[in-house]
């Protein structure tokens, strides 16, 4: 509140004179807007009495001079030493006479000084609205003058900031002994304006003329201190704020803000309103324009200007025109030419195999040997043969968890192609790395559903890798009657599909032959830095037809068609011998005694006819 005081202290400028004297010539009070002062007065042991009695009469010469009343200047006094007394609060009085008589029955208290405690009490209890101050809201002044004349002992500038932090504008006048120190930290910012230090008390009246050339009759709003935004209003003994037309004052009666026309929602535009200054106007969303009545809009026809250059249809979106391709037909890249639509390239057309396009539409085709399912999307199962099929699967550290998810994603779309039941296709899984760990044998699981479900749940082993090993319990183990495999009279095939990335740590040789020599068909699926050499040791011959290799694990899915055409055996192309339908032998053996019975009987006709054409040449050579 530095500066916002303007209160009569002419007074202060007679008291230079003997008491009665100034009373007689006391001069005009300085009328200022309301105000509520608190003189805290030292009445320490320090201070003599005939120094006190200066004060006292400094204190009644000052009432004079201002304007007291329950709407103007409020006064409360209060004197402190060792303890703090109030001699009156800002609520007791309303006349300058009253506050007279409560001074001159003062009695000093003449113990220590307890400077902060007096401070404390001032700004806790003395500007109360319980003692009379004025309540915050109404922004009335506050000002504590604190006259001492010797050092605080106690702390000052802790409890001084917070009366500062609370809006009380304080005086420190020091006389005689006083510690510039302590009045400094007590006092208010620019300390040159609120710090007073006189030589004794008879001189205290130089702090009334010094007082009174600050605070009376100033320009406060000149002094550019007033913080307000846009006006300063000077008034009698402060100031306010006022704001430019449009704009209104804000909570901190400082600022000024922009009077929202809008919030009061009559403006009537149809998409923004946006407020100027004492006005307002619409604005339209992009893509839109303000129509005639500057309220409602409507959307721009960017196709309307014929300049889009579509080639099939314009249609005019917010952001501008955007080109449309009829029905089968696809935008090209330049936005605006059109194409006939590729259906199998542009859109999710399912076929298990091959998608071709035709016309508006597309069909799915099977390989050679299979058969287009009802839903026009999947080929047959393969269901011409049984296998007995065990996976091995490289679960080494070097494939990394990441990629060993999409082993298992690539183990499964092999199931996806095979007919898996107790009848038809078993499969198992192993894993390795620098052990071995059958994680579901041939026998457990009778559907493709459960054989998936299984893979997914199987959890990466990481560590060294073992191929070796892995072919060894393949061999021993993953292939008997008590895992699952099917005996060998029925002569099942049994095929190994090994997936490593990359070169064993131990000797594959031995057991890659023994799995072969087993009558074993062994495919090899190589990824990332797995070795050529180790891959065609594993597979069966021919390598070509056995061996498969992927640069890196997002890319191995390319080998789902090999490996199909390979694990599936075709008619009479098997690793072994197939489990045959008897119908299919039965007529087998009819079809070929119906060829032999004919055949029989041509050779019995022909050489009948072969006789009569002997005797026809008989009878002519004999006419001749």
């Amino acid at each position: 509140m530095r500066g916002l005081l303007c209160w009569p202290l002419l007074a202060w400028l007679l008291l230079l004179q003997p008491w009665e004297i100034q009373l007689q010539v006391a001069g005009p009070r300085c009328h200022t807007g309301p105000l509520d002062l608190v003189f805290v007065i030292d009445s320490s042991r320090s201070v003599r009495p005939f120094e006190f009695e200066t004060v006292r009469q400094f204190l009644m010469g000052l009432l004079h001079g201002l304007n007291v009343g329950p709407n103007a200047t409020r006064v409360g006094v209060i004197q402190y030493s060792s303890q703090v007394q109030s001699v009156f609060p800002l609520g007791a009085f309303s006349r300058a006479e009253d506050m007279e008589r409560a001074i001159r029955a003062l009695v000093p208290l003449a113990q220590g000084t307890m400077t902060g405690l007096a401070i404390q009490y001032a700004m806790n209890v003395a500007f109360s609205v319980a003692e009379g101050a004025r309540p915050p809201e109404e922004r009335v002044p506050r000002v504590a003058v604190i006259v001492t004349d010797g050092r605080p002992q106690d702390r000052v500038a802790e409890v001084a900031a917070q009366a500062r932090a609370r809006g009380i504008e304080i005086y420190a006048v020091g006389v005689q002994r006083a510690d510039v120190g302590s009045l400094r930290a007590m006092a208010s910012h620019p300390l040159d304006e609120h710090v007073f230090l006189v030589e004794s008390f008879d001189l205290i009246q130089e702090f009334g003329l010094q007082f009174q050339g600050r605070l009376c009759g100033k320009d406060l709003c000149a002094e550019g201190k007033h913080g307000c935004q846009h006006q300063c209003v000077n008034a009698p003994g402060t100031f306010h704020c006022a704001c430019n037309p449009g704009y209104k004052l804000a909570p901190d009666n400082k600022s000024c803000l922009a009077i929202d026309l809008c919030a009061e929602r009559t403006h009537g535009c149809e998409h923004h309103c946006v407020n100027s200054p004492g006005s307002y106007f619409c604005r339209c969303q992009a893509g839109f324009v303000l129509q005639q009545d500057q309220r409602s809009c409507r959307a721009i026809d960017h196709c309307s200007f014929g300049n889009h250059s579509c080639q099939h249809d314009c249609v005019s979106t917010l952001a501008g025109p955007r080109c449309h391709c009829r029905e089968g037909h696809d935008l090209l890249p330049d936005g605006r030419s059109c194409r006939v639509r590729d259906f199998c390239n542009g859109v999710d057309h399912g076929c298990e195999f091959q998608c071709v396009s035709e016309g508006l539409s597309y069909r799915c085709l099977c390989p050679e040997g299979r058969q287009l399912q009802a839903d026009g999307k999947s080929c047959n199962r393969c269901r011409e043969g049984h296998v007995d099929l065990v996976v091995l699967v490289d679960g080494s550290k070097s494939v990394r968890p990441q990629n060993f998810e999409l082993v298992k994603r690539f183990v499964n779309q092999i199931v996806d192609f095979l007919d898996v039941s107790p009848d038809g296709t078993r499969v198992g899984l192993v894993q390795f790395s620098s052990r071995v760990r059958t994680e579901f044998p041939l026998g457990r699981y009778g559907t493709a559903a459960e054989v998936k479900q299984a893979v997914l749940a199987v959890e990466y082993m990481e560590r060294g890798t073992m191929t070796g090993l892995a072919l060894r319990h393949m061999v021993e183990h993953s292939f008997s009657e008590a895992q699952g495999a099917r005996p060998r009279a029925l002569n099942v095939p049994r095929v190994g599909l090994v997936f490593t990335d990359g070169r064993s740590q131990d000797d594959i040789s031995v057991w890659a032959a023994r799995a072969k020599e087993e009558g074993i068909v062994m495919y090899a699926v190589g990824v990332g830095k797995a070795v050529e050499e180790e891959l065609r040791e594993i597979a069966s011959e021919p390598a070509e037809l056995h061996v498969s290799y992927s640069p890196d694990f997002s890319t191995m899915t390319h080998l789902l068609e090999n490996l199909r055409g390979s694990i599936c055996p075709e008619e009479g192309i098997s690793a072994g011998t197939e489990l045959r339908s008897p119908c299919e032998c039965e007529s087998l053996v009819e079809f070929q005694g119906r060829t032999l019975g004919a055949l029989e009987s041509l050779t019995q006709n022909l050489a009948q006819l072969t006789a009569r054409l002997e005797d026809l040449e008989d009878q002519l050579a004999n006419q001749q």
